[in-house]
């Protein structure tokens, strides 16, 4: 099975309506706490403000490596599952670089699902620097 990663604004996507809920979410916690935190002060409040906009929420979920027939649990550990749907990873770090994608685009595979949101709060703008969205695409 070949898998075609887009990297695009999802314009047509069924879930562009909840990662703009997700992002609208993520804006609210960076407003109130701005840059500089660490990691996990942002993933508690963004938790909290998820739950409060209704949305349902897995978090730290566990993620298994599957090879050939064996589950290994390797404490891969996905920061959010919002709505069944989306992986949201958190970062608090000077810039994103590819293998923060990588990681994304690991998880996606891993755990079959589509959309992933990449979220760095250690910025001046989220909007502009701190967020990116990849599309896992099946074949």
């Amino acid at each position: 099975m070949a898998l075609c990663l887009r990297y695009g604004s999802g314009m047509d996507d069924p879930s562009k309506p909840l990662t703009e809920r997700i992002i609208g979410a993520a804006i609210q916690v960076h407003r109130a706490l701005g840059p500089g935190l660490l990691e996990s002060a942002y993933e508690a409040c963004l938790a909290y403000e998820f739950v409060k906009r209704g949305l349902r929420i897995e978090k730290q979920k566990p993620l298994p490596v599957v090879y050939g027939d064996v589950n290994l649990d390797c404490a891969y550990r996905l920061d959010f599952v919002v709505n069944d749907e989306v992986v949201v990873e958190v970062k608090s770090v000077e810039r994103l670089t590819h293998v923060h994608d990588a990681q994304l685009i690991s998880y996606l595979k891993l755990s079959k699902k589509r959309v992933g949101l990449l979220i760095n709060f250690n910025v001046k703008w989220l909007v502009d620097e701190g967020i990116r969205r990849r599309v896992n695409d099946p074949k």
